[in-house]
Order: C-alpha cells, then sequence, then structure tokens
C-alpha cells in the first residue's frame, strides 16, 4: 500500500508515499507480479504508470486490475471512459 497518490497539484510526489519501501521489498522477495490497484482518475492513471516504469525494469510482470461497469449498474449511466475501459479488459464468457 501506497498510501495516496502523486498529485503535483498537491504538492504530493513519490517521495511523499512509500515508493521506496515497496521497491526495497520487490528486490529483497521473490515476487512474480505486481498487480495495480489505482483509482481512474489522474492522480492514480499517474501513479500507476509511474510504478510500472519502475517495477517492469526488475523483471516483475506488472498487471492492473481491469475496469468497467459495476455489477447491478445501468449501461444507461456509464461515461465513455468506464465503457473503453470495461471492453479493454474483458474476458472470454463461458
Amino acid at each position: 500500500m501506497l498510501h495516496g497518490a502523486i498529485s503535483p497539484m498537491e504538492g504530493i510526489g513519490p517521495e511523499n508515499l512509500t515508493v521506496k519501501e515497496l521497491i526495497g521489498r520487490l528486490h529483497k522477495e521473490q515476487i512474480e507480479e505486481v498487480i495495480l490497484a489505482a483509482n481512474s482518475d489522474v492522480e492514480g492513471e499517474t501513479t500507476a504508470l509511474y510504478l510500472a516504469r519502475l517495477v517492469k525494469p526488475l523483471g516483475i510482470k506488472v498487471t492492473r486490475i481491469a475496469h468497467g461497469i459495476p455489477v447491478g449498474s445501468d449501461l444507461e449511466y456509464a461515461d465513455a471512459m468506464t465503457l473503453n475501459r470495461a471492453l479493454e479488459g474483458r474476458g472470454e464468457f463461458g
């Protein structure tokens, strides 16, 4: 857990999060995959991209949870970005 997200507008950079501790742990332990679960806002996207660029060179697989339509919601109220993410994260049915 990073305890936040990178947000230059609020003066929060990587040094304000637990990024160093995460990278240290990745060096010490035999980690095969890092799964990123960040908000789909600008800060979450920035944080996810930053972490992926740090982790990938270590030879560790970097994935991200799918974004999409919540169960029980109505497609009529989904925005274009959410629909796009839902399509990108789709899996085989059945």
